[in-house]
């Protein structure tokens, strides 16, 4: 059986990916903080502010989950610029698993993210 080699910069392709990905999310979630703020004005019944404070704190959750993410990427995008720098091409197994377990982390990250859109979004045609 032959071995498949797992280029570095296949991963440096994913990680661009990602980060792209987790800024996108991070500007949504600004946009999504603005649109409560414009509810927040219109509306006083006990009910919806508290979906609406809901909200807020799994933004908040959400956005400090996604910073955790964006930093373990930059963490292993360093180690593979190492690896690069010593001219090694190929990455090593622990350095594959890790980037397998970001793969596994960041969907779900995304899976849980388009979760609470959506129920965000139905909250918005609510209330909007």
């Amino acid at each position: 059986m032959m071995k498949q080699i797992i280029d570095n910069s296949d991963l440096h392709f994913e990680h661009k990916l990602w980060e792209k990905e987790i800024l996108f999310w991070l500007d949504e979630i600004r946009s999504f903080q603005n649109r409560l703020e414009e509810i927040q004005r219109k509306w006083t019944h006990p009910d919806v502010l508290v979906e609406m404070g809901q909200f807020q704190n799994q933004f908040i959750l959400h956005q400090g989950k996604i910073e955790e993410l964006k930093e373990e990427i930059e963490q292993h995008e360093l180690r593979i610029a190492g690896q690069f720098m010593a001219r090694e091409d190929a990455i090593d197994r622990v350095a594959l698993k890790y980037h397998q377990e970001m793969r596994d982390k960041m969907e779900t990250q995304r899976n849980l993210y388009i979760n609470l859109k959506t129920r965000f979004f139905s909250f918005l045609g609510k209330y909007m």
